[in-house]
């Protein structure tokens, strides 16, 4: 556990140098921080329905290009003969946000890394669409993961969702159903309901999280932005 501190702490302190030497630069860099009570991945745990810890960074330009890092902690994934495997979960991603017709695109291609795992990284090719009316937000997605190493077989998850944010509430809400099958899953269902609250450069949630292969849960987390 102490390295993964460590990790954290130097991805943070590298977050904190890049986000100063980018402000005269037209780069955007945002970081968060996030403790959660629980890491869920479309409806089921991959902390063991313990607590997790998490931090990514996002470096955007005015165009909508942008790339992404995420970590979180995990329960051991990819063990090898020993017994031994990935306690962390790294991912990356490089993607593009646009409007075109009045609707909001993201096309990204995202990695994902589990060091320490055997044979478990892989890519997948996610897909956004939404459309806001006033304080409404409708998405869609198609998140989709080709034939590879890790992956006999391909993996297609589709989601919608719906976003309500309005300043006559003080809480934003949000509402998820998911489908997926293939590599993953064997036509799994899962939904989630939301709501979260921001104060500042700090952001706390409650979220319950089900499927129809796996038990239910809340989960609760807090995270801070710099």
């Amino acid at each position: 556990m102490l390295s993964i501190r460590r990790g954290f702490a130097v991805a943070f302190a590298l977050s904190v140098l890049i986000g100063k030497v980018a402000e005269a630069s037209p780069l955007s860099v945002e970081t968060n921080l996030t403790a959660v009570s629980d890491y869920r991945y479309r409806g089921l745990s991959l902390s063991d329905k313990r607590p997790a810890l998490q931090a990514d960074l996002t470096v955007s330009q005015a165009n909508g290009a942008y790339v992404t890092a995420f970590a979180s902690t995990i329960d051991e994934y990819g063990q090898d003969d020993l017994g031994k495997g990935a306690t962390v979960e790294l991912d990356y991603a490089v993607g593009w946000a646009f409007t075109r017709g009045g609707l909001d695109f993201d096309i990204a291609a995202s990695a994902y890394t589990y060091p320490g795992g055997v044979d478990v990284n892989y890519i997948e090719l996610p897909l956004q669409v939404s459309k806001t009316a006033g304080a409404w937000t409708g998405s869609f997605g198609f998140d989709y993961a080709p034939e590879q190493q890790a992956l006999a077989d391909s993996n297609r998850y589709v989601w919608v969702g719906l976003d309500y944010t309005s300043r006559a509430l003080p809480v934003s809400l949000a509402a998820r159903v998911g489908r997926e099958d293939g590599a993953f899953a064997n036509e799994k269902t899962d939904w989630s309901l939301s709501a979260s609250r921001e104060s500042g450069r700090l952001k706390t949630s409650v979220t319950y999280v089900d499927s129809d292969q796996g038990a239910g849960g809340v989960v609760l987390s807090l995270g801070a932005r710099f």
